[in-house]
């Protein structure tokens, strides 16, 4: 989250939101993010619901498995990084630019 964080600046000039999301109950994530000088939206899946939905919840340790979303307004996930790869912002920002560049595109 504390590279989406540093490049927080890139994805509003896409008109982008940032979420993070967690299975950890909603004081823990303000905890974390007033630690970690996160400025964005973090949300608790503490019931474990979106994370099941999403396909990341991993049963047998209880957490959601690392992944980023990039969903656009219609409510559509144009992209999706799961894993180590998800930690770098760069795919989720070109794909909000790509997003973006369409939006504008007559």
């Amino acid at each position: 989250m504390k590279a989406y964080q540093a490049d927080i600046a890139k994805f509003e000039t896409t008109d982008t939101q940032i979420f993070g999301l967690s299975v950890d109950s909603v004081p823990a994530n303000k905890e974390f993010g007033a630690k970690n000088g996160i400025t964005f939206p973090l949300l608790s899946d503490f019931k474990r619901t979106v994370v099941k939905d999403y396909g990341i919840f991993n049963e047998e340790q209880g957490f959601g498995n690392r992944a980023t979303f990039v969903i656009d307004k219609d409510g559509i996930i144009q992209h999706i990084d799961e894993g180590t790869v998800a930690i770098d912002p760069a795919s989720a920002e070109d794909t909000c630019n790509i997003l973006s560049h369409k939006k504008t595109t007559p």
